[in-house]
């Protein structure tokens, strides 16, 4: 079984070692970004689809190594380390370009209802920001 805390070693060793954010390289596997922080943070356990998507975008990272921790990283020296870290910050790139090119939906404040106070108490609330962080207040 894999043990969460060290894979997630491993893991942040990867992110490491191409130079990237969390965020560019959870956009390179084509993950959401709280799967990264999850992860590293030992809260979630990666899924099996999680760890062939890294084995699939970064073939120098050796599968054994990454579950066991037994092996080597990286499997060989390679030389499209920087072509992948271009590829990750241009899909950065295109990412900002499309969420500053769509425009707020008109709002039509007929169809919103007033909150008329209910007797059901709030139990969390999620703030999510721009950089791909989040603020979860719990009542």
């Amino acid at each position: 079984m894999v043990n969460s805390d060290q894979f997630a070693t491993r893991l942040q060793t990867i992110i490491n070692y191409y130079d990237l954010s969390a965020a560019s390289f959870a956009d390179s596997i084509e993950v959401g970004r709280s799967s990264i922080s999850h992860i590293l943070s030992g809260r979630n356990k990666p899924s099996l689809d999680f760890v062939l998507k890294i084995i699939k975008i970064y073939p120098e990272v050796e599968l054994y190594w990454l579950l066991n921790g037994k092996g080597s990283f990286p499997k060989y020296v390679s030389t499209e380390v920087h072509s992948i870290k271009k590829q990750a910050e241009e899909k950065d790139e295109t990412r900002d370009v499309d969420i500053k090119a769509t425009r707020p939906l008109p709002i039509d404040n007929d169809d919103i209802k007033p909150f008329t106070g209910s007797t059901k108490k709030i139990k969390r609330i999620v703030l999510f920001y721009e950089d791909g962080t989040f603020e979860a207040f719990e009542n």
